[in-house]
Order: C-alpha cells, then structure tokens, then sequence
C-alpha cells in the first residue's frame, strides 16, 4: 500500500490542478466510492474549481471551491494518472478544464468520497510525523504500553506511516519492532524521532518506493526501494553488522529487523 512518500509525491505531482474546473466526472465502479450514488457524486463536483491538493497521511484532498472534497485514498494498487486514455482498470475519470484525471485501481481496494465537510476520517488522524514536536512524540510514546512496531502503524499515532518506512526507521533508531513503546525514552526517544523524519524526507526526495504498482500522477517509479536496508531482506546481512536480517509478525504484519542493530531496551 502507498505510504506517506509515495502518496507525497503523487501529491505533488498533481498540484499543477488548482485552478482547474471540472467539467464532467464519471464514475464506473460502486466499490470505489463512500457514500455516494455514482450519479449525485458526479453532479456534486462537476462545474466546480479545484481550490487545493493536499495529503493527509494516506489521504488525497481535493478542496473545490465554494466548499466541500474530494477524498482519495488508493489502497494498495490505486493510481491517480494524468492524462492517458480509460483502461479496463479506470473507474473513475474527471475531464478537466485542461486535461483529465484517470482514477486506476486494479484490485478496488482503494477509494474516492465526496463531503460536503472536512472529512471526519481525516480529521481523526494521529499527527503528521514530519510537523509533530519531538516533546509531543516523547510524550505519546511514554503513554502507550504496545510494541512500537504496531503504534507506529496506528494512524491515531502518526498518521502515513506504513510497514515499509515503519521496519527502515526503527532500523536507523536501533530499536526492536518489539520493544515497548512506553520504555523508548530520552535518547532512544530522539534517535527514533529523527529516524523517522529522515527515513520520510529521503524516500519522498526519491518519489518513493516502487515495489509493486506504484507511480506518480506521470506514470513515474520512485527508487527509494534500492534504499531499503531491512525491508523485505530476511536472510540477507546487515549494511552495518553482517549479521543476517531477519522477520517476525507484529500486530500480523511483517516486521524485518537486524538482530544485532536493534535492541528491545
């Protein structure tokens, strides 16, 4: 599924957007949508201007003009694509005053929502892990008796953070996916704070990580993946230690971790 880097970058890459006014919308498959009647969804933006594209964790919000959104997340095959022409996958395409937008999602785990109001899922997110304090972050882990692994996937935690930036940043903190969150405290508190905004910050300077089906609104792949240092390497050795990086479920996810790096205290 795309994390907070991919789904960054496929924000970024449809920002050109603002301003544009949507002329029709067409949406061809139910499972897509939350909440809404193919039909009323269309008549709800059409004619209206994109006034701001912004990300929310693994969220999308288009803000249309005279109020309301346009919420997208895309799951774990979704693509926004500008431009291009429908394929079997496109269930969703917006004809724009320049362009179009093409919503692909080959496995429909994704989804698009129109609300009248700031969407309430949204506003129940956690904090976005590149704005949070390091004193507000220290405070929180210092609450939660769960294994930090699992917390830092809880998006009421931090919101956009997923396995993949999960497993790399606990890596660079030295921190076992299994240790408790409430005992990360002091310097191991700031070392997993800073690996985490640098883990962030470097995966969307590369677009991302492009480990499945991922691209931006341009067809482009990141290439944070060749990157990774944990991630999907069980069996393969350490870059810092040699020893053999290895995987173990957390909160029925998989987490891969150096068992010599990474200490649970």
């Amino acid at each position: 599924m795309p994390e907070l880097p991919e789904v960054e970058t496929v924000t970024r890459s449809i920002a050109p957007l603002v301003g544009r006014r949507i002329l029709g919308a067409e949406f061809r498959c139910l499972r897509i949508l939350r909440g809404g009647h193919p039909d009323r969804m269309a008549r709800a933006i059409e004619g209206r201007k994109i006034s701001g594209v912004k990300r929310y964790g693994k969220f999308i919000l288009l803000a249309l003009e005279g109020g309301g959104y346009l919420l997208v997340h895309l799951g774990m095959t979704g693509r926004l694509l500008l431009g291009g022409a429908p394929g079997k996958h496109t269930h969703a395409i917006l004809t724009l005053s320049r362009g179009v937008l093409l919503y692909d999602d080959s496995r429909q785990f994704g989804c698009l929502q129109y609300s009248r109001d700031f969407p309430e899922r949204v506003a129940k997110l956690g904090p976005e892990p590149l704005e949070v304090s390091f004193e507000d972050f220290a405070a929180a882990l210092r609450r939660r008796k769960t294994r930090i692994k699992a917390l830092l996937l809880n998006q009421a935690f931090l919101r956009g953070i997923g396995n993949i930036y999960a497993d790399e940043a606990l890596f660079r903190g030295g921190i076992h996916p299994l240790a408790l969150a409430s005992r990360i405290r002091g310097e191991r508190a700031r070392r997993l704070y800073n690996a985490i905004s640098a883990v962030l910050t470097e995966a969307i300077a590369a677009g991302g990580s492009s480990i499945s089906d991922y691209v931006d609104a341009e067809g482009r792949k990141g290439f944070f993946q060749f990157s990774h240092r944990v991630y999907q390497r069980t069996g393969q050795p350490c870059v810092n230690c040699g020893a053999s990086i290895r995987r173990v479920l957390v909160a029925q996810r998989s987490s891969h971790f150096c068992p010599k790096c990474q200490t649970r205290s």
